[in-house]
């Protein structure tokens, strides 16, 4: 691993894998934010008829200390804000180093970037784990009680927190710029 990344080790129940590796933006105590250049992703991700991510696409990350869920900041190709994201999962296990293990509790919750409604994702898929197993039911209790605060706080307006709003995809390029001596 080089300087200036974070490597985050991410299981997918049952038994999945995968590695990924962000550029460190920033780090507090509390929050760690990264950026993706350009995301992995096979085909548009589509909320309500409309793109949240494209292939290639950047995202905006932020980890918080022992939350049940990260954020990102989604973007299209052109780097357009779509909206903010998060991905209930379990609390990164080695936030204070440079690499990360986490596992992934199938709930996700939307909230576009236009002001639309904040909306509850993949219910569905946590249902079909429950059924064959592939998640225990005090995990899955948890992840429906992490997306139902996360999206009352957005209805309450309380929610994504202030720091998302601060390291937009611009500010954070920048950043990246800087360590990398470009200018």
């Amino acid at each position: 691993m080089s300087a200036g990344h974070v490597v985050i080790h991410y299981h997918r129940l049952p038994d999945r894998y995968e590695r990924f590796e962000q550029h460190l933006v920033h780090r507090t105590n509390e929050c760690v934010v990264t950026l993706v250049d350009a995301t992995n992703v096979k085909r548009t991700i589509m909320i309500d008829g409309e793109p949240a991510l494209e292939p290639g696409a950047s995202v905006v990350w932020f980890t918080f200390r022992d939350a049940w869920h990260d954020i990102g900041r989604f973007h299209t190709l052109d780097g357009r804000f779509t909206g903010v994201y998060a991905n209930v999962l379990t609390p990164v296990d080695g936030f204070d180093t440079d690499e990360w293990r986490t596992t992934d509790l199938f709930l996700d919750v939307w909230q576009p970037g236009d002001g639309g409604g904040v909306r509850i994702l993949d219910e569905d898929e946590l249902a079909e784990a429950r059924a064959v197993g592939s998640i225990d039911e005090a995990r899955a209790r948890r992840a429906e009680q992490e997306a139902a605060a996360i999206a009352a706080a957005a209805r309450a307006d309380a929610w994504p927190p202030a720091i998302v709003a601060e390291w937009t995809l611009e500010r954070a390029r920048g950043h990246v710029r800087r360590q990398q001596g470009v200018r």
